[in-house]
């Protein structure tokens, strides 16, 4: 057995990373961990959120460690005002990402139904009719692609919509919607509200932290009941909706003896192409040409998740992984498109012979090769991005490659539908096991790696807690790439659960940690919040139910967080956001919040406290319900 360094074993948890790590010193190669160490100490000011650089009069810094140092802004905003236009502003752009991601699948799905794109079909008839029955879209006698293309321009709408409310807020439980519309925080469109957003926190405009904060709410629902919920709804009607099927995760589904391809990203548009043109019979034909035996496909981040849960193509890891994955020497090629993707992987693939593709008009990367994605052609591209991965087999280096023997099986794929599904055709079922105490609560742990956090330590022993504890747990992102390396995602996995949750999910069928996709795909955890506050004629907040993220790094994170919290769902934060500097701020988010929308914050970096933490919550809500 080999032993690593503290230094490695303090980095993460995970054998594969370890192994890699360590092979990362040895080679003389530099990882994220070695950039964060250099960082040190961080600047105490930005940690607090106390910086303002929202105009050229700047930057202003309050600062709260002395008595003579400045306590407003040369604008004379004050400590709580500048954190909550920090806050708002992180809001704004995780939502923008969330929610141009929706927008472009809709786009394509637009020009699918218009019979102007190349690889693309309609997989799901069912979900497009339902869809179409939500938005008013007559179906009678139509083709599929005739209630597709007006499904596609009413949801482009709800971008632009300047009046009223987003469609999907509807699915939300009467109460709540009244609670928003009581607080002028119903989202009206998903564009305005981002731009207001930027607006309010422009020199000069809002300078109230309170109005501010509860803007920034607002901004964040048009992303979780807005663009996230469509970029979900439509890759479903384009994709296929997620079933449960089994895959693997970890560095080891790294293949020595076939071309690998990485797609990294979120976007699932070029993704599901890649996969369509890997079993190309010419392109494979053309990769035993150059020796290999096939050409295997595995995902990073979320587009990894996209096609993880609907093609059961396996995980090479999460975000922290991104460069040992092409440290490994075994990458032809890493596609990226947006989000998440690190700029030094262009240094990292320098070093190897791995083309990094990048393909958005959004997204260009340093050291990158450009092959731009449109859906016009889109399986023509897909099929020369393949074959340049493919060509690129004959420049590895055998005496670089160096593949982690660590691979971990799971079972992934548990939409809503899914779960409904495995429930025999309801939600009664799930909502009779919480009645009985069988499962006591449910918790939706989520969100990023942070090299602030060991890595997946946070994640797995949150979770590991919480099922202990008879809590059934939904997951998403990177937190269910780092259960899945640790038989989570396996119905085996019961057997870390406490008695009566194992008890439910040896009857189903199902492991103890339900999978249910990428980032944008909270909005999955959102509806079925929503239809278990429905069924029992109850809001959001008051069910037995809570959020966290314990490893989380990314303005998405904050838009998901606050909108969780919006949504009247209590979210335990396992990094302390940059808010701590704003005393009023911070008490209104921690405190107050929940008198206001009936959600609120937690902070917890001790993954075993924050499972105390949620575990309470929960008691206090069953208990409001009646509940033993």
């Amino acid at each position: 057995m080999t032993t690593y360094s503290q230094k490695i074993l303090d980095r993460s948890i995970d054998p594969a990373t370890h192994d890699m790590l360590e092979h990362a010193e040895k080679t003389g190669m530099t990882t994220i961990w070695d950039r964060f160490e250099a960082q040190q100490p961080q600047c105490g000011f930005g940690e607090l959120g106390l910086c303002c650089r929202n105009c050229a009069m700047g930057p202003c810094r309050i600062s709260p460690f002395d008595e003579v140092g400045p306590k407003r802004g040369v604008c004379g905003a004050t400590a709580d005002i500048i954190v909550a236009r920090f806050l708002d502003r992180m809001i704004a752009a995780g939502a923008a990402a969330h929610s141009d991601h929706g927008r472009d699948i809709a786009h394509t799905l637009l020009m699918t139904a218009q019979g102007k794109t190349s690889g693309y079909q309609i997989k799901d008839e069912k979900k497009l009719a339902g869809l179409a029955a939500e938005f008013g879209v007559p179906t009678e006698g139509r083709t599929k692609e005739e209630i597709a293309e007006d499904v596609a321009k009413m949801a482009y709408e709800q971008f632009g919509q300047q009046e009223g409310a987003l469609k999907f807020t509807q699915r939300a439980p009467e109460k709540r919607q009244a609670l928003w519309k009581a607080l002028n925080i119903t989202p009206r469109g998903i564009d305005r509200e981002v731009v207001e957003n930027m607006h309010r926190t422009h020199i000069g405009v809002d300078n109230d932290a309170v109005n501010l904060i509860l803007h920034g709410m607002r901004t964040s629902l048009a992303d979780g009941w807005g663009g996230s919920m469509v970029a979900t709804e439509l890759s479903d009607v384009l994709f296929g909706t997620p079933t449960p099927r089994r895959s693997a995760v970890n560095l080891g589904v790294l293949k020595a003896d076939e071309v690998n391809i990485i797609v990294h990203g979120h976007e699932p548009t070029l993704s599901e192409l890649i996969v369509a043109a890997s079993q190309d019979p010419e392109i494979l034909a053309l990769a035993q040409k150059y020796g290999a035996k096939g050409i295997n496909v595995g995902g990073i981040c979320c587009t990894g998740n996209e096609v993880l849960m609907r093609q059961g193509v396996p995980s090479v890891g999460n975000f922290l992984q991104q460069e040992l994955a092409i440290m490994t020497g075994a990458v032809e090629a890493m596609i990226v498109d947006v989000q998440c993707v690190l700029p030094s992987l262009g240094s990292v693939a320098g070093c190897f012979h791995t083309k990094l593709i990048s393909t958005s008009p959004k997204a260009k990367f340093p050291g990158a090769t450009h092959m731009e994605f449109h859906e016009e052609h889109g399986y023509e591209i897909a099929c020369d991005i393949v074959r340049a991965a493919v060509e690129n087999y004959r420049f590895r280096k055998p005496g670089q490659v160096h593949i982690p023997d660590v691979q971990t099986e799971c079972m992934v794929g548990f939409s809503v539908e899914a779960i409904v599904g495995a429930l025999g055709g309801s939600l009664t079922p799930l909502i009779e096991a919480i009645a009985k105490k069988q499962i006591r609560g449910i918790a939706a742990v989520v969100g990023c790696n942070n090299p602030r956090v060991q890595h997946d330590y946070g994640h797995v022993n949150l979770v590991k807690e919480l099922i202990k504890r008879d809590i059934l747990v939904v997951t998403t992102g990177c937190n269910a790439i780092a259960c899945a390396k640790v038989g989570l995602l396996l119905p085996e996995g019961a057997e870390m659960a406490g008695e009566g949750l194992k008890a439910v999910c040896n009857a189903l069928g199902i492991p103890p940690v339900l999978h249910m996709g990428s980032c944008v795909d909270n909005s999955r955890i959102l509806v079925t919040c929503a239809a278990v506050a429905n069924a029992l004629g109850v809001d959001i907040s008051d069910l037995p139910v809570a959020a966290a993220a314990p490893e989380w790094m990314s303005e998405k994170a904050v838009a998901i967080g606050t909108y969780a919290v919006a949504s009247g769902v209590y979210t335990v934060l396992g990094v302390v956001p940059p808010v701590l500097g704003g005393p009023a701020v911070t008490d209104l988010l921690v405190k107050g919040a929940e008198g206001v929308v009936g959600g609120k914050f937690g902070v917890e970096s001790d993954p075993f406290k924050a499972a105390d933490l949620i575990e309470a919550h929960i008691n206090a809500k069953r208990t409001g319900l009646g509940l033993p």
